[in-house]
């Protein structure tokens, strides 16, 4: 029988006048169970806004490390703005920290605790204790994830990928989410993905008590998982951030109900979960085991995400069809020259362009918005 425990609030506390900022605990804790609620201070520089901006769209670990000290730079340094700038002190240190030991230990030492992102979206695979994850991810990408019928059988992130027609997905399998198994640096890795597959398994007597548990320790690091995709307006790529933090990372989110296959009535049981937990994410049925539901979720992903392929051709010469440039729906030529080389954008001077965007050969600008199987060619 299932019992259902409120979620404790994540934060509690007296109000903040403007330009405060509250927070629970030390700046840069251990403390897994740490959370931060930053009220960004009204009087923040242009400089700063340009710099975090930049930062939110951002997706190499590496370029969001220089993304965070430009912040630093040019935040103004005053009381009303002391708490915010430990916070980002303290992530660059641990995301230095981080890239150095990746560096540092080469093929020899510990595993990558920041994945940087390929493909045509990074999509981070979370969940309770024993729900499947790894037995999905071994499934749909082939990585040969290591999958053992004991709980915490993951301990580092491990990225596969997923194909859909001509495009591959990045999944990156996580360690389970519990309160007595933290796992300290899951934010960070969590930063680049663009969006979560929750890996339920309804089955489980304790399901509902596992969703929970693993929603208050997401809310807790700032993390709050979403049913809203916007397919459309994308302009980096990334997950929504909160707009008066830009620390808070919004996740959309799809459940996989896992092990479908020994769940007799689906429907009933799923409903009984969404009546008892308020969660209304979109939810495939499928199974590691039989294969069930896995070819939906490529193409889900795919429209749901906004994903658009753009093919490029050089002049006098055929598209080479074979490897697209992937986008998102509402981004243009000037995002798709970047994509090729970051000075392109500023030395493109016009684009001509096949395919449902325009006519055959029109002569496009920056501005000009792709859709997706576009032919490009690019003159700088």
């Amino acid at each position: 029988m299932h019992r259902l425990f409120p979620l404790a609030s994540t934060f509690a506390g007296t109000p903040c006048t403007e330009g405060e900022v509250a927070f629970e605990g030390d700046v840069g804790t251990q403390d897994p169970f740490f959370t931060t609620v930053t009220v960004v201070p009204a009087n923040l520089s242009p400089e700063y806004k340009a710099a975090e901006a930049a930062f939110r769209k951002s997706r190499d670990p590496r370029e969001r490390l220089e993304r965070l000290r430009e912040m630093l730079r040019a935040i103004p340094k005053h009381k009303g703005t002391e708490h915010l700038q430990a916070d980002i002190k303290a992530r660059i240190k641990d995301l230095g920290e981080e890239l150095e030991g990746a560096r540092k230990g080469g093929g020899h030492g510990g595993p990558a605790l920041v994945i940087r992102p390929e493909g045509a979206a990074q999509i981070a695979l979370i969940g309770p204790p024993n729900a499947g994850k790894s037995s999905l991810h071994a499934r749909l990408t082939g990585s040969g994830a290591r999958v053992a019928p004991y709980p915490f059988t993951t301990q580092y992130p491990h990225a596969g990928m997923m194909p859909h027609e001509d495009v591959h997905f990045q999944l990156i399998d996580l360690p389970a989410i519990a309160p007595e198994h933290p796992v300290p640096w899951l934010v960070s890795t969590l930063q680049t993905a663009d969006a979560a597959l929750l890996v339920v398994d309804l089955g489980e007597l304790s399901c509902l008590e596992q969703l929970q548990a693993v929603q208050s320790v997401l809310e807790k690091k700032r993390v709050t998982l979403t049913e809203h995709w916007e397919a459309t307006g994308a302009s980096d790529g990334s997950a929504a951030r909160a707009d008066d933090d830009p620390f808070a990372l919004r996740l959309p989110t799809l459940m996989l109900a896992n092990k479908a296959e020994g769940i007799a009535n689906f429907d009933a049981e799923l409903q009984a979960v969404r009546e008892l937990t308020g969660m209304r994410y979109p939810v495939f049925a499928v199974s590691a085991t039989t294969g069930r539901g896995l070819g939906e979720i490529g193409p889900w992903l795919f429209r749901n995400l906004g994903i658009v392929r753009v093919y490029t051709k050089a002049p006098g010469h055929p598209a080479d069809k074979h490897r697209p440039f992937t986008l998102r729906r509402g981004q243009t030529v000037g995002d798709l020259a970047r994509l090729v080389h970051q000075d392109l954008e500023r030395s493109l001077r016009y684009a001509r362009i096949w395919g449902q965007s325009g006519f055959e050969g029109q002569q496009v600008g920056h501005e000009h918005r792709i859709a997706d199987g576009d032919i490009v060619e690019l003159h700088a």
